[in-house]
């Protein structure tokens, strides 16, 4: 950080700042006001701009506003005389490193200069630092640290090269996709990575999907088309929610399967291809054999290698880790610059169960970046429905309890500690927030046994 801009709209400050920064070794650029600031920053690009706060036209807040919306990474320190001091406080709240008093000492300059670097420093050391732990997090695409999901890669590198069929199972949004992505990409095999939604295509339209048709085979056929087994020669075929596949279409996949042969609709021979299989479902397959809804032999033959992906509220260790990649790469997408998240809403989403797994929490992060105020994710910046689940009421309400008198014990039991809590243990004021006597009070706080007050 030796680059130093300085914006004061006084000449002889300007002078005696450029004297003394390239004293101490600094390369130096002044600019009257704001504007001419601005302006200076392609042809000079400073690490450091120490600015007036009050100036004629563009003063040091509007500087501030400007650089955050060109996104410039500069640290900037600003000045303000005696009677500018809320400016300059109103300039950290704006983003501004440091504030230095006018009139100032020379000490105090350089001292600031030094701060600065040493922070910059920091922040250098705890990105690569954090570049590191996601590298070492990282396994193709998927981002995760868990003792679970350390162990699927694991079992990844081991089936990678083998052309066995892979069954992933997982509750919606668990990251299915980018499991079978990750073991094509392992696998050294040279064709495509072809996916497809067994359960979005209408079923009359699936078949002629994967298998192809010639021309004339059905009304619509007007020339030959290749089908999703074809285009994936040589590489990997996806099928997400298998147990969606109509019992006809079973049948033609379990074939498939055997032979390494499909035929096309309306065609009368067979072409021989050379495709992986990797199927994927949120459903019970096991299930779904008994019930007669999915074949016992393709079952069979689909479930050589499984791998299940637990769900995110199962490896809390991993939401932290994700929280901050999906910020990081919205802040690269949006051209946003968000920092981070306060300590309760960090505490709210690492409670929070996620039903919609890592999906849900991409979409939450994205929905609370684009609606927030400020550069922290704050925990009124998150969707109700997270604050609704992680009420206590609610909670015991969900837990499906039936017996009127132990729910309304347990609602007792809360609100007591809420009134406790915000009576900082006055249990005289409390008894008064809950509308009982005093003595009431004191015999639920032992009846219920509540003692951390």
């Amino acid at each position: 950080m030796r680059r130093v801009l300085v914006v004061d709209d006084e000449e002889n400050i300007r002078l005696v700042l450029r004297t003394l920064l390239k004293k101490h070794g600094y390369e130096v650029e002044v600019a009257e006001e704001g504007e001419g600031a601005l302006s200076a920053l392609d042809s000079f690009d400073p690490d450091v701009i120490l600015t007036d706060v009050r100036m004629p036209r563009m003063g040091g807040l509007d500087l501030l506003a400007a650089l955050k919306a060109k996104q410039h990474p500069a640290t900037v320190i600003v000045m303000s005389a005696y009677g500018n001091v809320d400016l300059a406080i109103e300039a950290m709240k704006a983003g501004a490193y440091d504030y230095v008093s006018k009139p100032f000492k020379p000490d105090e300059i350089v001292l600031a200069l030094r701060k600065a670097e040493e922070r910059e420093t920091l922040r250098r050391e705890n990105r690569a630092l954090k570049e590191q732990i996601q590298k070492e997090s990282q396994f193709e695409s998927i981002l995760a640290k868990s003792r679970a999901m350390l162990e699927i890669f694991r079992t990844i590198s081991k089936i990678a090269d083998f052309k066995a069929t892979v069954l992933i199972t997982g509750e919606s949004g668990t990251g299915k996709e980018l499991v079978a992505r990750a073991i094509h990409a392992r696998s050294g095999r040279k064709g495509p990575f072809v996916a497809i939604n067994c359960g979005a295509i209408p079923e009359n339209l699936l078949e002629s999907e994967l298998f192809g048709h010639r021309k004339g085979a059905f009304t619509d056929a007007g020339a030959d088309r290749r089908g999703l087994f074809e285009e994936a020669n040589g590489g990997a075929l996806f099928l997400d929610e298998i147990g969606e596949l109509p019992l006809g279409l079973q049948v033609k996949l379990l074939r498939v399967l055997q032979e390494d042969i499909i035929r096309r609709l309306g065609d009368t021979r067979d072409i021989r291809i050379d495709v992986r299989i990797i199927a994927a479902t949120h459903r019970d397959l096991a299930a779904d054999v008994k019930a007669g809804r999915f074949r016992e032999d393709l079952f069979y033959r689909i479930n050589v290698l499984p791998i299940h992906i637990p769900p995110l509220r199962s490896r809390r260790e991993d939401v932290n880790l994700l929280i901050d990649h999906f910020i990081s790469r919205n802040n690269a997408r949006l051209g946003m610059s968000i920092r981070g998240l306060s300590t309760e809403a960090r505490k709210e989403l690492l409670e929070y169960a996620w039903p919609g797994n890592v999906r849900e929490l991409e979409n939450t992060i994205e929905r609370a970046m684009v609606l927030a105020d400020k550069d922290v994710l704050e925990s009124t910046d998150l969707p109700e429905r997270i604050h609704e689940a992680l009420d206590p009421v609610q909670v015991h309400l969900a837990s499906g309890e039936l017996s009127i008198k132990r729910t309304t014990a347990a609602i007792e039991q809360i609100l007591i500690r809420r009134a406790l809590q915000k009576t900082k243990g006055n249990r005289t004021r409390a008894a008064d927030l809950l509308e009982i006597s005093h003595r009431a009070l004191l015999y639920k706080i032992k009846d219920y046994k509540i003692t951390d007050l």
